[in-house]
């Protein structure tokens, strides 16, 4: 009975702790737990007055603290709700129609909740991934649904406004202008005459010729169509460039929101902070883990944490014990290695040129000896991608980096040799095209562009585009078939010693958001040039997510080393970005410096893409004009500028604001934990001293 009172007086300060957020209303709580004292004296314990209940968190506009934030027993907020349940509030017909409008309305937004949350994207796959393999395998899952979406959004923008228009107002529109140019730059026909094999077909869909040349999937088959109506008109030249620039555009804003986000839980949880080791071990654990494999690998993996922080701490020390002899050699040595890495990269990017070149002087070849040439770019930048970087993985460890800042110098070579092959590709296209750039020589002077080789310049780099977007897809499937699998089941049925050391294959998250990352850039390249590349790149993933899926069920183990889940989803995105700046490149010189074709193409009779725009701008209305060029004056321009700058500023300073404050809460943390550590030699000293026995000062704490 000695828990009664106390009860009775934890409900008590409950009741006056939630008076606070309903103004007006300690009064009418007191009296009410007055009357409740007096008439329930069977149930002294609860008090039927308690406080409003959750209708009336919804209602009134001071909500009171929830009750799972009360530090109580869970025995008394079981009592607490039981009161909450049991009361029955004498209000006024107003008030109890707000509560039960707010009842029916908190009732409908759950429903809806759980019913959207039936249409997540690969919601249970997800959880059953993260159950078994941790948060860092998740997010490489997580990170290729937000690609599926992307690509799909994307597909949506393209067709409601280039390829459903297009199909529609093929045979009603008219052209912008006539014809004026050299009939040798006109002679663009990519239909095969005669008869053709079946399996010419397939060669033609894979390598994007032939029939798949001249269909919706390109550049050169979108007409330069204009449909004028007494009320309606549509400009499919036009739409055609806006749709690409607003689909860029569409990209940079979902990224750089995902990337501020990513950035706000990095700067949160930090890097290398005071009670790092205290963090890993009281916060580290991943609850959604099940079962003893998952247990045990996460175990491994917070040892494995443990043991990188505590091994980068002893080679700092190390290092900062080095004589001037030992560091010469050191960083001679990592400079030699680095200009071997650095070597590699090149011997890389000299094979993609060259290969481009050997392929774009045999584009005459038919049969399978054709497709090969026609893939041959493709080959040597996959092959370049998957070999250079297993070299650079060991030219990293043997520079005797830490093991964090060894992850990052393999994963930024990666990068760069992943990007720069696709600029080195691109920038052979462009040195044919061009006529290494000098438009007015040779066979470029005519047309502007090599019309001899390339007729159609915008199809033959969205085919290449097409074609880098296929191969990679076909490489995974045959990595899975033909490599994944087959060791896969020599390593369960053998018990060879060389079997089992090579083991089962490490799923490595870094790698393989990096190919996705390589295969999003790839789509942004060819975007302007292969209008559907972006739902060719959502089929590919969505396949290529089942792919990953039974690869890390049935095939992989996961890597015990891995990277940081805090900076590496920062910086995967950052990557993402850099992709998305290279294509952004490419389409902003195709527009504004490149003349596009004669031939073929809704541009055909401008000398650059960007010239619709400004034709498009003359035959608006006069007000439409006038409130465009106010938006270009400098009259809204300046004042604009300034208002963001002002922003700007404010941003900074508040940020600098926080940085300070957690700054200055470190520097408490570590003097606390000096403190901590003085007192702790002043008791060592001070039993010394007074010869008391250790057990017992332990004791006595």
């Amino acid at each position: 009975m000695a828990v009664e009172p106390q009860r009775q007086a934890s409900i008590r300060e409950y009741d006056d702790t939630e008076g606070y957020g309903y103004p007006g209303d300690q009064q009418s709580l007191r009296s009410r737990w007055a009357s409740s004292r007096v008439s329930d004296e069977n149930h002294h314990q609860f008090s039927r007055s308690s406080t409003p209940t959750d209708d009336d968190e919804e209602v009134d506009s001071g909500g009171p603290r929830d009750l799972r934030s009360i530090p109580l027993p869970m025995a008394l907020k079981r009592a607490v709700r039981q009161v909450q349940q049991m009361q029955v509030p004498v209000v006024s017909r107003k008030e109890s129609w707000k509560r039960k409008k707010a009842k029916s309305l908190r009732i409908l937004r759950d429903n809806t909740r759980e019913v959207l949350c039936f249409f997540i994207l690969w919601r249970k796959s997800l959880q059953k991934i993260g159950g078994n393999f941790g948060g860092g395998v998740q997010s490489f899952f997580i990170f290729l649904r937000f690609l599926v979406l992307l690509n799909f959004v994307s597909f949506l923008l393209i067709a409601g406004f280039v390829f459903i228009p297009s199909v529609v107002f093929r045979s009603v529109g008219t052209g912008l202008v006539n014809s004026t140019g050299p009939e040798e730059c006109m002679d663009y026909n990519p239909n095969s005459q005669g008869l053709v094999l079946f399996y010419n077909y397939i060669l033609d869909l894979l390598s994007g010729t032939g029939f798949m040349e001249y269909t919706y999937m390109f550049y050169g088959y979108y007409n330069n169509t204009v449909v004028e109506d007494r009320d309606f008109s549509y400009n499919i030249p036009l739409a055609y460039l806006l749709t690409a620039v607003f689909y860029f555009a569409f990209c940079f804003i979902c990224i750089t929101a995902r990337l501020g986000t990513a950035a706000r839980v990095a700067v949160a949880k930090g890097g290398h902070t005071v009670g790092n080791y205290s963090m890993i071990v009281f916060t580290g654990w991943d609850y959604g883990c099940l079962g003893d494999q998952a247990t045990k690998l996460k175990q491994k993996n917070i040892h494995y944490r443990l043991q990188v922080d505590l091994e980068e701490q002893s080679l700092k020390k190390r290092a900062a014990t080095l004589t001037l002899v030992q560091k010469v050699i050191l960083y001679s040595l990592r400079v030699l290695l680095f200009f071997v890495a650095l070597g590699l990269i090149i011997a890389a990017f000299y094979g993609i040129f060259i290969a481009t070149n050997f392929s774009q002087e045999r584009t005459d070849q038919d049969g399978i000896l054709g497709l090969i040439f026609e893939y041959l770019p493709s080959i040597v930048i996959t092959a370049g991608n998957f070999v250079v970087p297993l070299l650079c993985d060991q030219i990293a460890l043997a520079e005797r980096y830490t093991p964090s800042t060894t992850v990052i110098v393999a994963l930024i070579r990666a990068v760069f040799l992943r990007l720069v092959s696709l600029a080195v590709l691109l920038y052979t296209l462009w040195r044919q095209i061009t006529c290494e750039g000098d438009t007015n020589s040779g066979d470029c002077n005519l047309c502007q562009y090599n019309y001899k080789v390339y007729p159609c310049w915008e199809t033959r780099v969205g085919q290449e585009m097409y074609k880098l977007t296929l191969f990679d897809f076909l490489i995974n499937i045959a990595l899975l078939v033909l490599v994944e699998i087959p060791r896969r089941m020599v390593v369960d049925n053998s018990s060879s010693k060389l079997a089992q050391w090579f083991g089962r294959q490490e799923f490595v998250v870094s790698a393989n958001v990096l190919g996705l990352v390589y295969g999003q850039t790839v789509a942004w390249t060819g975007a302007l040039f292969c209008p559907l590349l972006p739902f060719i790149n959502t089929i590919k993933f969505v396949i290529l997510f089942y792919i990953k899926k039974v690869t890390l069920f049935f095939n992989c183990r996961p890597a015990l080393k891995t990277f940081r889940s805090t900076t590496s989803t920062f910086f995967f995105l950052v990557v993402l970005l850099f992709g998305w700046g290279m294509a952004m490149a490419v389409m902003v010189y195709s527009v504004a410096a490149i003349h596009p074709s004669m031939g073929c193409g809704p541009f055909r009779f401008f000398p650059s893409m960007w010239m619709i725009v400004p034709n498009s701008f003359d035959n608006l209305a006069e007000i439409t004009q006038t409130f465009l060029f106010f938006i270009g004056s400098q009259a809204f321009s300046i004042p604009l500028f300034v208002l963001f700058c002002v922003m700007l500023c404010y941003s900074v300073a508040l940020s600098s604001v926080y940085g300070k404050s957690v700054a200055l809460l470190r520097a408490q943390l570590k003097l606390a934990s000096r403190d901590k550590q003085f007192l702790v030699k002043q008791i060592e000293v001070l039993s010394q001293q007074l010869q008391i026995p250790k057990h017992a000062a332990a004791a006595q704490d």
